[in-house]
């Protein structure tokens, strides 16, 4: 029994989205009480961004520069559906209630398609996802095409944005040319998802 116990712990913690293969399948339940399954959006590019309205680095990219607000208004606006993930365990920094990510959302412009909470961290764990920001591109087929950072610098300063190189992108504009990313790994950086 202990053997089998093992062998289950050990797929469950290799269990992750890899680059080429197709993204693991999940259903969670957004901020406005709406269910969303990930094969519900086959045939669509699908953008999954782990946030922590928190961390210094989410604040970067939110509050200080509008940054990912930007880029999910752009994205959506091309038919991506994009979905930003809250994987902190209940009481753990970040882990916002509706109403307070609501507020957050209007303070700083997110445009995501849909906020959802993961407070047991089931799907973040289920991906890797390991920081905030921690991005996944899936293509309309449902396999992950990119995996890792917003950019290429890994600070909480807002100055660094307009140097870094921006991975997600061209992560899309290649998914959407039906080409293959061309940086379709990266190491993400950030806060550590507070599972």
């Amino acid at each position: 029994m202990a053997a089998f116990a093992a062998t289950v712990f050990a797929v469950g913690a290799q269990a992750s989205a890899v680059v080429g293969q197709p993204a693991p399948g999940f259903t969670l339940t957004d901020i406005n009480g709406t269910t969303h399954n990930l094969a519900d959006f086959k045939g669509k590019t699908v953008v999954l961004e782990w946030v922590n309205p928190e961390c210094p680095f989410v604040v970067k990219h939110y509050d200080k520069s509008g940054n990912i607000p930007a880029s999910q208004k752009a994205a959506t606006a091309d038919g991506v559906v994009w979905l930003s993930i809250n994987s902190a365990a209940a009481g753990k920094q970040g882990d916002f209630d509706p109403a307070k990510v609501s507020a957050w959302s209007a303070k700083t412009g997110a445009a995501p398609t849909a906020y959802m909470r993961d407070v047991d961290g089931k799907v973040g764990k289920l991906y890797g996802a390991k920081t905030t920001p921690h991005i996944y591109v899936i293509t309309p087929e449902g396999k992950v095409a990119y995996n890792g950072a917003i950019d290429s610098i890994n600070s909480a300063d807002a100055a660094d944005i307009p140097k870094a190189q921006n991975y997600v992108g061209p992560a899309l504009a290649a998914v959407k040319a039906g080409a293959p990313v061309a940086t379709a790994s990266t190491q993400p950086y950030g806060c550590s998802v507070k599972y």
